[in-house]
């Protein structure tokens, strides 16, 4: 088998320095903003010429925190309890043979920085702060786009949808663009799908905060935010 090499064109930067937290899928939390940065030998802005056409982009990363030397045939998706094992190319899970993500985006415009060039701004994306970015594509809706299609497992393992008690004196503490993507996030239930004892403290680093919650029922409650230092 030959080996074949292939370069980050870019870094995502992203309000989630580690994987605890982040969207299990794209598009979940629509108010997520990040920022593709090239790395400096793609910084030419005519690789970009025409894509403010297009309202989504593809983009093929590497589940850097993830990479491994061996890998399992059969995974344990956090949707099925973490107890069902699954075919890895039946999932979507980061621990694959060659720790590759895809995730569909909604492009909210490039920026002509003096620090790091041209730079794309994105929503909905599922990165962390850091993570490779091997190619960019643009969503074409007549190929892209199945209505008709089947979600596999997917469709019936639920929304996993969490009611946020956000007590008003904490929100505050957040800047206030970040506030609505803070409860999104949350919303999706961050906990490992194994955990779920009432009384655990868990906590999120989340543009710059950490914040503190811990889950009774279907109602998440935080309990503490403070900067990071």
């Amino acid at each position: 088998m030959t080996d074949i090499t292939i370069h980050p064109i870019a870094r995502m930067r992203s309000d989630f320095p580690t994987k605890f937290g982040i969207p299990r899928q794209s598009g979940l939390v629509p108010e997520l903003r990040s920022t593709i940065v090239f790395e400096p030998e793609f910084r030419n802005p005519d690789t970009l010429r025409g894509i403010e056409g297009y309202t989504h982009l593809w983009l093929i990363w590497q589940f850097s925190e993830a990479v491994r030397q061996e890998w399992s045939p059969t995974v344990r998706p956090p949707r099925l309890g973490g107890n069902t094992r699954m075919g890895v190319f039946a999932t979507r899970s980061p621990f694959r043979p060659n720790s590759l993500g895809l995730s569909c985006v909604r492009l909210l415009g490039i920026e002509h920085t003096d620090k790091n060039g041209t730079v794309i701004h994105v929503a909905g994306a599922d990165l962390m702060d850091g993570t490779p970015i091997f190619d960019i594509k643009p969503y074409i809706p007549y190929s892209d786009s199945h209505p008709d299609a089947s979600g596999g497992f997917t469709d019936t393992a639920g929304e996993f949808l969490l009611k946020v008690d956000f007590p008003e004196t904490l929100l505050s503490i957040l800047p206030e663009e970040k506030r609505d993507a803070a409860k999104a996030v949350l919303s999706h239930d961050p906990r490992p799908s194994y955990q779920r004892k009432p009384e655990r403290i868990y906590g999120i680093n989340f543009a710059g905060y950490d914040i503190r919650f811990r889950v009774d029922g279907d109602v998440l409650i935080v309990q503490s935010v403070e900067k990071i230092n």
